[in-house]
């Protein structure tokens, strides 16, 4: 059982009493001395911090201040969720770091497998190869979408860390990752080498310039399994608190838009907040900011609809558009109005979840006038 790598919440956290009943702090079920560990019957979203930070390059301290998140996040009113959640408290370092590895892969394994959806707070953000080891038992291909200022490949000799876990992912064996998306990256801190391998890997990348309309990045949550954030991704003057913080990057409200879409997203099943130093925190800024990060994931989740189409599209509106030799077929759901778009396979093939790509209404509109997405190539080329 995952209790065995967990130690209860602190003592320094369960001292500060909540104000009010509607806190998250009341509402959530915690992993303490005097309880045990919490029961995961009928639970909805698991919370735990691994504070692990051996692997993050250039940030020392961030394994050590999830306490600091949780302060602000129980303080925090819920909303009107009907969301079950619970708090399971701290993976340690272990003796190595494949050791943290692997509590956080069996942890992951064993909440997906009973429909509990983790959220993880690192610690470094080379804990995401753990996350997503965490489905190696599902048999199935997984997307992954990061918000970073940079992909992460490093040098294929490198050891795992937070600058490299992206090519260890995409090259040891087995590898289940149909689909990479970056959000907010930044040209200088990318050689072109790395940007010209996300377009040849057809993966998709997102400057931050390009994220001035946070909307665009609603399908990409949507058709995400593991959504993952690492906190240099966002300015300096926004959250400080990082070893590797940039003066540019996206806003708060950006980020809490992304986790909110990350949340509604009937595809996503964990997700992770990574890099936060303490050492660096202004006034609580940084913790406060991901405090409201979280509640906003939890917001979104509390609003999904199910409308993934996985089985019978008769209850969706179905529109075919003509482009060069083939028919594109568009689907819409009556539920929540959103959009997908079809790439056709045979029906015995792997990938069978992934032929159904989320898009815009702007999208089918554009591949009216022959202008079709570049994420139904992307997902054509890997299929085909």
């Amino acid at each position: 059982m995952i209790q065995d790598f967990f130690t209860p919440i602190s003592a320094e956290v369960l001292s500060f009493k909540e104000t009010s009943k509607e806190m998250l702090g009341c509402q959530l079920v915690k992993h303490t001395k005097e309880l045990g560990f919490p029961d995961l019957d009928k639970v909805n979203l698991a919370f735990f911090d691994v504070r692990e930070e051996r692997g993050a390059v250039g940030n020392e301290g961030t394994g050590i201040g999830a306490d600091d998140i949780r302060k602000q996040l129980y303080q925090l009113y819920t909303g009107n969720w009907g969301v079950s959640i619970v708090d399971l408290g701290t993976i340690l370092p272990g003796n190595e770091i494949k050791d943290t590895y692997y509590a956080v892969q069996e942890t992951v394994d064993f909440l997906l497998k009973r429909n509990v959806l983790p959220i993880i707070i690192g610690g470094g953000q080379d804990l995401i190869y753990a996350n997503y080891r965490g489905y190696n038992q599902l048999d199935q291909a997984v997307n992954l979408a990061v918000a970073s200022p940079k992909f992460s490949f490093g040098n294929i000799e490198d050891d795992l860390n937070s600058n490299s876990y992206l090519s260890k992912i995409i090259l040891e064996q087995p590898c289940n990752l149909f689909n990479y998306a970056n959000l907010g990256f930044q040209t200088y801190y990318n050689a072109q080498e790395e940007i010209s391998l996300i377009e040849g890997l057809s993966f998709e990348a997102f400057r931050v310039g390009a994220l001035k309309d946070i909307a665009v990045v609603e399908p990409v949550m949507r058709d995400a399994d593991i959504v993952a954030i690492d906190m240099g991704v966002v300015r300096c003057s926004e959250a400080p608190a990082n070893g590797n913080a940039n003066p540019n990057g996206l806003y708060g409200d950006d980020i809490c838009a992304i986790a909110r879409y990350a949340g509604i997203s009937d595809k996503v099943t964990s997700f992770g907040i990574y890099e936060y130093n303490k050492l660096f925190d202004v006034n609580h800024q940084t913790s406060k900011l991901i405090s409201q990060v979280i509640w906003y994931f939890i917001e979104g989740y509390s609003l999904r609809t199910n409308d993934y189409p996985y089985g019978s599209k008769d209850s969706y509106l179905k529109y075919l558009v003509p482009f060069e030799n083939e028919v594109i077929s568009f689907y819409q759901s009556d539920k929540s109005q959103r959009w997908w778009m079809q790439v056709d396979i045979p029906t015995q093939s792997k990938y069978k979840r992934h032929v159904l790509v989320p898009c815009s209404y702007d999208d089918y509109l554009n591949t009216i006038e022959q202008k079709v997405p570049e994420r139904w190539f992307n997902v054509h080329r890997k299929i085909s």
